[in-house]
């Protein structure tokens, strides 16, 4: 399984690509992907940071883990290849976006137009065994993706925290106040969103509304 990341992020994140945690967790994947069919294909398990080089850097969306399904996961939280169906939390995604921008509507579930512009779309666990959600928690993906956030929001200014869900909630703790927008919601699974803890949040308005205030580049989410 080759392990490849961009070299922007090569350098913020040394520190953590040489420690001993992560040389574990990388032995770790490289065993359950000999043993088992994992998610994403292993040389997509770092296309969030890929796609989102980290000068480009604005908005951070907190999934947890990939989809487990065959040929969803693609390395991106929340997306999938326009070939698959969209999964049902994408799907309500797409409803609050259109809420958000009546005008508009989005097709496209790859959202990696998204990291292009500054959106990093980031699971806390990198990876997956097929049909079984959460089942790589114990490999220590989620002591490498909060030293993340610890490290992005000591390192920039006016970033936008996106966190759906208890569980994305409760990486708050990790976010260094410095100038952030901390925008906060259930989750837009069904289970979520149908009990009315999803609808309404205007997240993607308030994103742009922000960045607008502090003269930055708005998000083309459609």
């Amino acid at each position: 399984m080759s392990i490849k990341i961009s070299e922007s992020w090569k350098k913020v994140l040394k520190k953590e690509f040489q420690s001993d945690y992560f040389n574990d967790i990388i032995s770790k994947t490289k065993e359950e992907y000999s043993k088992f069919i994992c998610y994403p294909p292993g040389s997509k398990i770092f296309r969030a940071f890929d796609e989102c080089p980290f000068d480009k850097l604005k908005v951070i969306i907190i999934g947890q883990d990939p989809y487990h399904g065959e040929k969803q996961a693609n390395g991106l939280c929340f997306s999938v290849s326009q070939e698959i169906e969209n999964p049902p939390s994408l799907n309500n995604i797409f409803k609050e976006l259109k809420e958000n921008y009546p005008a508009g509507e989005r097709t496209n579930s790859d959202l990696s137009d998204w990291s292009r512009q500054g959106v990093l779309l980031l699971n806390s666990i990198l990876s997956v065994r097929r049909k079984f959600p959460g089942s790589h928690r114990h490999v220590g993906w989620e002591t490498f993706t909060d030293n993340v956030i610890k490290t992005v929001s000591k390192e920039k200014s006016n970033l936008v925290f996106m966190l759906w869900g208890n569980y994305a909630k409760n990486k708050e703790k990790f976010i260094h106040d410095n100038n952030h927008l901390i925008l906060k919601s259930g989750h837009p699974s069904p289970l979520s969103a149908n009990k009315g803890y999803w609808f309404g949040n205007k997240h993607f308005l308030k994103c742009n509304e922000f960045f607008n205030e502090k003269n930055i580049e708005k998000i083309k989410w459609l």
